[in-house]
């Protein structure tokens, strides 16, 4: 997802002057094409995250249309109070994309795990929260970002994720992308997780078991027309995000099905990170496993709940 984002960053800022580029120390080389044609609007300011938004604040201010990148867990958890207050409260349109999310960096520990950062940021009025499904899918989701009312928090995986969108879709901010239909079951993939629901609905098709897909790309605002499609109609709806139990996807529909559980007759079944630390250096996909994030789990337990 990281190569797209830089191809197509360095694809508006030779058509947009007031594109400007900030990194929190990393990705030199990744924007090397993008420094050769917009010389002057590239900024690495190093180690210091909080420094580096109260800067793209500024930036924005002044009518530039500032985004900034570095490792999801350094741009949200080290920076909160800058983006509350610099970004959120003066309703700053800057563009913050957060890479290697999840447990993309599981290799080196929790200080690279970004597994709480949607639920710290969704609470924040006015910024929106993207978790595009792939690369086909990030393209348009930047562009809707671009076009947004105010700050938003794109949250983006590493590299060789697989992609599921044959062509790029349309994405619009608040709306899902609608995969595959289904009767009995739908699942609700957030971010990089939309292969492995892929998967897994292929799995309970083969059991007999109609499955739908839909990327809810867009965390916040949610899809709350899909909500109700979903609910009113199939028996399951399951929820997979690389994010904590907590505070992400499946709390948002939930939110939304307390308010709603009249009209629903759907049980909702959430998958996700649960609520602890995993001490341990390790792949991604072991980080999964230990998540219970893997195609078989997510199977299993949704058969139980049909």
């Amino acid at each position: 997802m990281r190569n797209a984002f830089a191809d197509e960053i360095t694809t508006i800022a030779q058509e947009r002057e007031d594109i400007v580029l900030l990194s929190g120390d990393i990705g030199n080389r990744l924007f090397d094409k993008f420094k050769e044609v917009a010389p002057g609007r590239f900024f690495n300011c190093g180690v210091a995250e909080a420094n580096m938004i109260g800067v793209a604040a500024g930036m924005a201010a002044s009518g530039l249309r500032p985004v900034c990148y570095t490792i999801a867990s350094f741009l949200t958890y080290r920076v909160i109070e800058q983006i509350r207050l610099d970004l959120g409260y003066h309703h700053q349109r800057v563009i913050l994309v957060g890479t290697g999310a999840g447990l993309s960096y599981a290799s080196l520990g929790s200080t690279h795990h970004s597994v709480e950062d949607m639920g710290m940021l969704r609470l924040i009025p006015g910024l929106a929260v993207l978790a595009p499904g792939d690369e086909k899918e990030l393209r348009p989701a930047f562009h809707a970002a671009l076009d947004y009312p105010g700050p938003v928090y794109i949250r983006i995986g590493k590299k060789g994720e697989p992609v599921v969108h044959e062509t790029e879709p349309k994405f619009a901010i608040g709306k899902a992308l609608r995969l595959r239909e289904g009767k009995e079951v739908w699942i609700l993939a957030l971010g990089n997780t939309l292969p492995l629901a892929m998967e897994a609905a292929g799995q309970l098709d083969n059991e007999g078991i109609s499955c739908g897909v839909a990327s809810m790309g867009s965390l916040k605002p949610l899809d709350t027309k899909l909500l109700g499609d979903v609910f009113t109609s199939a028996k399951v709806v399951a929820t997979i995000e690389e994010h904590s139990v907590l505070g992400g996807l499946g709390t948002a529909v939930a939110e939304w099905l307390a308010a709603n559980v009249t009209a629903a007759k759907a049980e909702l079944v959430s998958f996700g990170t649960p609520d602890e630390f995993l001490h341990a250096t390790t792949h991604q996909s072991s980080a999964r496993a230990w998540a219970g994030l893997t195609a078989e789990n997510i199977t299993d337990r949704i058969a139980k709940s049909v």
